[in-house]
């Protein structure tokens, strides 16, 4: 499988932030965002892959700078990392106050994707490599990473084991 350049998974989205997608304080829900990241970073993941994806996981989501009401959102995604039938992809939305031009990064956030066949089982993805600076900094700590992801998931799946499906309260 050839590898691909980073940035030939670039997916780019901008929307406007309207009084529904808000909470009381006038601020964007963070799940909506989180849905925002998901969506665009899906995006890439299938451009890398040219197959479907699933999301795998969803980690390091940094909010850092709350998004208004009549503001824009661009979110950038691209691949940075490949492992098998894997892929992690960097998310970076940025908010904009269209009537004062002023621009911040809000949120931040690293999610991996599977790529899956017609009937929903893994199949490989190509390897990917970076061109620019930014691009080789997130390839070099991927597999950092990674090795986070899979300990939290087994953290995760052991919660799992202990809790099982009883309510707590039960």
């Amino acid at each position: 499988m050839e590898a691909k350049a980073c940035s030939k998974s670039l997916a780019l989205k901008t929307t406007h932030v309207l009084p529904p997608d808000t909470n009381a304080y006038g601020t964007l829900f963070g799940g909506k965002l989180m849905a925002h990241l998901d969506d665009i970073a899906g995006i890439a993941a299938v451009k890398h892959a040219k197959n479907p994806v699933v999301t795998a996981s969803t980690d390091s989501v940094d909010f850092l700078a709350p998004v208004k009401v009549g503001h824009y959102i661009s979110i950038e995604a691209f691949v940075t990392w490949t492992h098998n039938t894997s892929m992690e992809v960097f998310a970076k939305a940025i908010t904009e106050d269209i009537s004062t031009g002023e621009r911040k990064v809000c949120t931040t956030a690293f999610m991996t994707f599977v790529a899956i066949d017609q009937k929903g089982r893994p199949i490989p993805v190509p390897p990917v490599y970076p061109e620019t600076e930014h691009e080789k900094m997130l390839h070099e700590g991927a597999p950092l990473r990674a090795n986070r992801r899979e300990e939290r998931r087994q953290n995760s799946q052991q919660l799992a084991k202990t809790f099982g499906t009883k309510y707590v309260m039960e």
